[in-house]
């Protein structure tokens, strides 16, 4: 008979977004009149940067045409985009990453999920709480955790953040393999500095251990002594894997482009201790099941880097941050702490009560979509994260529904 793959039965019932759209579309059922502004999932809302559009049309010309045609194109992408990505996100800020050491995705999403399959199953796995939820769910689809119970997985590291902290979490106390970290930081809009993120990149070099770092909100950060890259740490490149994304730097979340970098002096070893090459193991990962980003994308993905690409893709960065200082400002007006909101698109507002009983008071009573901190882990209650990705005119009449709901409330 077939037979499941029983570690899935361990994950909670369904992901965090999923039990969101169903609260919404009930609410929105039993309320048809009512105007909802989603200021939940981080997705973006403005029209992609024109030198994209220009780019995508003139690739979508080239595959009308026999001559000009693509087929299959190099499972780690063009040479023309990596070449770029290496020279403006890397080498132009000191760090140190080749164009082959860069492989082109369909999304951050995909690789930060993926790449544990080239890990063995029996590792040591610390991942911070709050959390994006994928990190923690692809893992307990690979078997590398116990029973879900009391809120956590047996088996994992928990790295907790908490308002004594920041955000920020401590080193292990204990030695691990994986380490996941993210930062800017997706829910809580936390960044880190170069002194600490160096500790983590000590930790790792000291205890032969992996972090792997999502830096798909980089493109928010404004003050220049915070990192954009942890390549830009000595000693990162043999025990770091950058992953980002096009989807905020440029609108891309319906688009489909991203990008992970393999440093080819990053090591992991066999169970004899002998070292191996973690780029050769992604690449064969990669080459095997996946097929690459569409010729036109990846042509729209490289127009960013170009004088009106880069131009137009920090106004629509500035236009969300923009954003999310009125968040910030309308939040902390009402008496609420939180954190974020500059160098990032997300407020991590302290509700003070049950994330999942604010969520529902700001849908029932503002008609305002955010996430419950509940659902990016244990430390995560009692929060909520607040997204800047909507129209300005959106985020003004949420907000002021919101303080109207919450004078009201109190």
């Amino acid at each position: 008979m077939i037979r499941i793959n029983e570690n899935y039965l361990k994950l909670k019932a369904s992901y965090l977004f999923s039990d969101i759209a169903k609260r919404v579309a009930a609410f929105q059922q039993t309320h048809p009149e009512r105007e909802i502004i989603k200021l939940g999932i981080g997705d973006v809302t403005r029209a992609l940067p024109s030198a994209c559009i220009e780019a995508l049309h003139r690739a979508v010309d080239e595959m009308a045409d026999d001559d000009t045609f693509h087929g299959y194109g190099p499972e780690q992408g063009y040479s023309f985009l990596r070449e770029k990505i290496a020279r403006h996100d890397y080498q132009d800020r000191g760090a140190d990453v080749a164009a082959d050491e860069i492989f082109v995705s369909d999304g951050a999403k995909c690789d930060t999920g993926n790449i544990q399959e080239i890990f063995s199953t029996d590792i040591k796995i610390a991942i911070p709480d709050p959390v994006y939820p994928v990190y923690l769910d692809t893992n307990v689809m690979a078997g590398r955790t116990g029973d879900y119970s009391g809120g956590r997985y047996d088996g994992i590291v928990y790295l907790e953040g908490n308002r004594a902290n920041g955000f920020v979490p401590d080193l292990p106390t204990e030695p691990v393999d994986l380490i996941y970290l993210c930062f800017p930081n997706n829910p809580t809009g936390a960044t880190i500095d170069k002194p600490r993120l160096k500790q983590w990149v000590e930790f790792a070099r000291a205890h032969k251990a992996l972090i792997l770092y999502d830096a798909a909100y980089e493109s928010f950060i404004r003050d220049d002594a915070i990192p954009r890259s942890i390549y830009e740490v000595e000693g990162a490149r043999e025990v770091a894997i950058e992953f980002r994304s096009f989807s905020k730097t440029a609108g891309f979340t319906g688009t489909r482009c991203a990008f992970t970098v393999v440093p080819k002096s990053c090591q992991a070893y066999t169970n004899t201790g002998a070292e191996h090459e973690v780029h050769a193991l992604w690449n064969r990962r990669h080459t095997t099941k996946f097929n690459s980003v569409s010729y036109p994308v990846q042509r729209a993905a490289a127009a960013i880097y170009g004088e009106e690409g880069r131009r137009q893709a920090k106004e629509m960065t500035d236009y969300y941050l923009s954003n999310a200082a009125v968040i910030r400002r309308e939040i902390t007006a009402l008496g609420y702490d939180c954190i974020g909101g500059e160098n990032s698109p997300y407020i991590w507002v302290d509700g003070r009560t049950d994330s999942w009983k604010f969520f529902d008071l700001l849908l029932e009573k503002a008609g305002v979509v955010c996430t419950p901190g509940a659902g990016f882990g244990k430390c995560g209650e009692g929060f909520i994260r607040i997204s800047a990705f909507n129209s300005a005119q959106n985020v003004e009449k949420a907000m002021q529904r919101i303080s109207e709901a919450l004078r009201e409330a109190t």
